[in-house]
């Protein structure tokens, strides 16, 4: 049907250029070592679901071990998104076997590492996913990958990515968000506003002020007024000075997505559901 983002999707190409990695291109398939053993080949690993590649500058250095950290504490909560998660630094698999024991020591909650690291001690991978260059990280004594974040779809198309540099340490909460907000916009013809959920939490509607579009996505361009009415007969335009009729919100519940805490009962927001 013509709610599907498949439009939306199509205007970002499959391959680049110039060989650089871009949103919506197929990433680079790879085999490598890991924590957990021999992994022949991501994109068999990740098949048919979401994945989330982490990336880190180096082991035994002390953000990447509160990033690997939290992330472990985030674990659970993206198996039950249905993604996957594998992390990544140019240190063999040894070093990362030996420096977890630090990683779990150090994290004031009881964790346990679910997720494969990668050992990519050749630089291949950060290579090819642009997190080195390979023209001067041969020169370099500490060769570091940027702290990098891909999230991947289940056609292996790149969704997603977040770059930091080593001195500053990632959200784990927003990479979650992330997640959230791209499976809720892979099957639905949906874009998430800003500081989503937690946007639009009072909108006017027929004159008057209400409350209960809070955590509300937003409507695609791609999707025609027709089909904005035949599929989404609840959804509100934002009435604006221009008059275009553009910013058109739906309730989260109504593309699958979840309620607002804020709009559950007291009971249910502690419990959960």
């Amino acid at each position: 049907i013509a709610c599907r983002p498949d439009a939306y999707m199509g205007l970002y190409p499959e391959k680049s250029t110039d060989a650089g990695l871009r949103l919506g291109n197929i990433v680079p398939d790879f085999t490598a070592e890991t924590t957990q053993g021999k992994m022949d080949s991501f994109h068999k690993w990740k098949e048919g679901k979401f994945a989330i590649l982490f990336s880190h500058p180096a082991d035994f250095t002390p953000v990447c071990t509160t990033e690997i950290g939290r992330l472990a504490l985030k674990y659970d909560e993206l198996t039950k998104l249905d993604c996957l998660v594998a992390t990544l630094s140019v240190d063999p698999v040894k070093s990362h076997e030996e420096w977890l024991r630090d990683v779990v020591a150090h994290c004031d909650n009881k964790i346990e590492i679910k997720f494969p690291i990668i050992g990519d001690a050749d630089r291949s991978i950060s290579t090819a996913y642009g997190m080195i260059d390979p023209g001067t990280s041969s020169e370099q004594s500490l060769p570091l990958t940027i702290r990098a974040v891909f999230i991947i779809n289940p056609e292996n198309k790149l969704m997603l990515t977040l770059n930091y540099p080593a001195c500053v340490g990632r959200n784990m909460d927003e990479i979650v968000r992330c997640v959230k907000a791209l499976k809720l916009s892979y099957g639905k013809s949906i874009a998430t506003p800003a500081n989503w959920p937690n946007n639009h939490a009072e909108v006017t509607k027929d004159g008057k002020t209400v409350t209960d579009y809070k955590g509300s996505v937003f409507l695609l361009p791609t999707v025609t007024k027709e089909d904005a009415e035949k599929y989404y007969p609840g959804y509100l335009s934002c009435d604006v000075p221009s008059k275009i009729d553009y910013l058109r919100l739906v309730k989260a519940e109504e593309v699958g997505g979840e309620k607002p805490a804020a709009e559950k009962g007291f009971i249910s927001s502690i419990l959960g559901y």
